[in-house]
């Protein structure tokens, strides 16, 4: 059995100190949003209380599905890199980034710098360049495969974007990965799914994602970006695929989302060679913080 534990949407905290320079960019409408929404709902002791179970749990793996940050200042990066760094080893810890963490043009490749041995494809050496999606690590018997949606996007909007590019390399990713009899898990950040995020939020290239998905297939897909826990599927060559989200890891209760979560999933085989998948999530559900298990699910 292989355990995969899964998180989103750290949004780091609290922001360090912001110049006016900094300021004079979309960064203005976020930081106002930080103050208004975020500062005294996505800070205090939640996120290490569920990292702190997570690491107690002994996963096999951590898959992390992007915005670490909240206005990519360059502080807030290298602070990212930092708190990877206690997670876990890069071999350890797949990361693909959000749209946060690409909040102005620029910032996705000093993120991707920064973090790049945590999207290090098995057999890649990048050499110190931008990070080439999709890539692709084995573990075991699970392929996980890391696609960006991460793009900057002007005042107000939250949007992805899923390129033909990444949907060619996707494509050979899990005709490979079926080849060597592997489960395939698919990482991004925005929702492939349509309707399961606002417009301005939404994924832009989610038909050609389905498509691939329809024609190659995969055995589980999973994001963040929505802050929620959904479960919605999409067809594969053979069957529905489940696509499911994480609320965020930094979320308090009492706001408008679900309390901080993660999810672990167990991956197996039956006797006749078919797959297994179980959904367990677990979280915070009262002022003590303890994470508990919330729900299970069988997937496959």
């Amino acid at each position: 059995m292989f355990h995969l534990a899964h998180i989103s949407d750290i949004h780091l905290s609290p922001l360090p100190g912001i110049t006016y320079r900094e300021l004079m960019s979309k960064r203005i409408t976020g930081y106002i949003n930080w103050l208004r929404n975020r500062q005294g709902t996505m800070t205090g002791g939640v996120l290490e209380a569920l990292t702190t179970d997570i690491k107690a749990l002994a996963p096999d793996h951590i898959a992390v599905t992007g915005d670490l940050v909240n206005l990519a200042l360059n502080l807030e990066l290298e602070t990212a890199r930092l708190w990877l760094e206690t997670l876990g080893a890069p071999a350890d810890v797949s990361l693909v980034p959000g749209n946060h963490d690409a909040y102005v043009p620029g910032a996705l490749d000093k993120a991707c710098h920064l973090w790049e041995p945590w999207m290090r494809g098995d057999g890649i050496d990048n050499a110190g360049n931008r990070v080439e999606f999709p890539y692709m690590r084995v573990r075991e018997d699970v392929a996980l495969i890391g696609v960006s949606s991460a793009r900057a996007t002007a005042p107000f909007l939250a949007s992805g974007d899923f390129s033909r590019q990444q949907a060619e390399r996707l494509g050979k990713m899990l005709d490979e990965a079926a080849r060597r009899g592997l489960f395939r898990v698919v990482m991004i950040h925005h929702p492939p799914v349509r309707g399961a995020a606002p417009a301005h939020k939404r994924l832009f290239g989610i038909r050609r994602f389905q498509k691939i998905i329809a024609k190659h297939g995969a055995e589980l897909i999973i994001h963040g970006h929505t802050h929620l826990a959904t479960r919605h599927a999409i067809e594969g060559p053979s069957g529905k695929v489940p696509v499911i989200c994480v609320p965020s890891a930094s979320q308090n209760l009492g706001g408008k989302r679900p309390a901080a979560r993660f999810n672990l999933f167990s991956i197996g085989k039956r006797e006749d060679g078919t797959w297994t998948c179980r959904l367990t999530e677990r979280g915070i559900v009262g002022p003590d913080e303890e994470v508990v298990t919330i729900a299970e699910h069988e997937l496959v």
